[in-house]
């Protein structure tokens, strides 16, 4: 893949870094409960953003590093959209007030920034030192969208992890909210708020995220750039949409269908990978297995594409009739 020049990459995290840093400071300045419309126009502007980042790409680059880049970012963008559902069950489990919902989930967001630049840095020093990695990657994404397809969102919407379960035992926490603060007085003395077991529980379920996101998208590209730059685009916006879709979350009902198939698939094409570089000693002698081929970016672009639409499409149809349904079942008022 031909190299991007310094100056570009450079002046790309630079820019973002700006634009985050702006986002957070409108956040702090006007904490709202933001329309449709104004969510609307944030969700466009950021995907607007990611594909001239795409184009810069095809520029300075060529096709196939712009190609990865699109891939990369439609993949983490459709499994931060499946972020957003837990994000929902928190929200609702904790009763987070709809004034400060979008403080909290820019809060979620720098954290799982965060967390993925650490397993960013990890991932790229991992494959750099050893190949085998990829078959560790491949397998644990393939399992991944098997466990992707068996969960049980009711189970997950009424289980606390063990360190907020602990919290409420040992801590004084109160049981309402002082804007985002974690601390509080209450009677005279100084009370954690619930706002600390809402960021502990978003954290952790990044950090999850984070372990199935990371393998998946370096398993498009191995450049540490288009996989940071990827992330963050997917990640800018997700605010705003987590407002514009709503309720339509729960009813996209196919969509983990989608997310399953991608997961699996790229977990399949690490594999081949991993096989057609083989290096390991005990499968094939360590010599590189011929007959597995190599999927390339524009194949992977258009699987992830079409399982995206796909589960998409599934999930609205099957809304539309379900609404035809319910109105065909009310009852027709008898005439005066």
């Amino acid at each position: 893949m031909p190299e991007l020049p310094v100056v570009f990459e450079t002046g790309s995290i630079v820019a973002l870094v700006a634009i985050l840093l702006a986002d957070l400071f409108v956040v702090a300045r006007r904490s709202h409960v933001p329309t449709v419309k104004e969510s609307s126009l944030w969700v466009s502007l950021y995907v607007g953003l990611a594909l001239l980042f795409a184009l810069a790409m095809l520029v300075f680059a060529g096709g196939e590093p712009a190609g990865q880049f699109l891939a990369g970012w439609l993949t983490e963008y459709t499994l931060s959209i499946d972020n957003l559902f837990v994000f929902v069950i928190i929200m609702a489990r904790f009763s987070v007030p709809k004034q400060i919902q979008q403080s909290v989930l820019m809060m979620g967001i720098i954290i799982a920034l965060v967390l993925r630049g650490v397993f960013i840095l990890l991932g790229a020093r991992l494959i750099e030192d050893f190949s085998w990695i990829f078959y560790v990657f491949g397998a644990w994404l393939v399992w991944t969208a098997i466990q992707q397809l068996r969960e049980d969102d009711d189970a997950a919407e009424q289980q606390d992890t063990f360190i907020v379960r602990l919290l409420r035992r040992r801590i004084r926490i109160t049981d309402t909210y002082d804007g985002i603060k974690l601390r509080t007085a209450h009677d005279g003395v100084r009370h954690l708020t619930p706002m600390l077991i809402v960021l502990l529980s978003i954290g952790t379920t990044d950090l999850l995220f984070a372990l199935d996101s990371i393998p998946a998208i370096f398993g498009i590209t191995e450049s540490a750039f288009i996989v940071f730059t990827a992330n963050v685009f997917a990640l800018m916006g997700l605010r705003q949409l987590y407002f514009l879709l709503g309720g339509l979350l729960e009813r996209l009902v196919y969509l983990k269908y989608g997310i399953a198939l991608i997961l699996a698939f790229i977990g399949v094409k690490l594999v081949l990978h991993a096989l057609h570089e083989n290096e390991v000693p005990f499968i094939n002698g360590g010599r590189s297995v011929s007959w597995a081929p190599e999927i390339t970016t524009w194949m992977s672009l258009a699987v992830i594409v079409a399982a995206i639409a796909g589960a998409t499409v599934a999930s609205l149809v099957r809304m539309r009739l379900e609404r035809s349904v319910d109105g065909q079942e009310q009852p027709t008022r008898p005439a005066p």
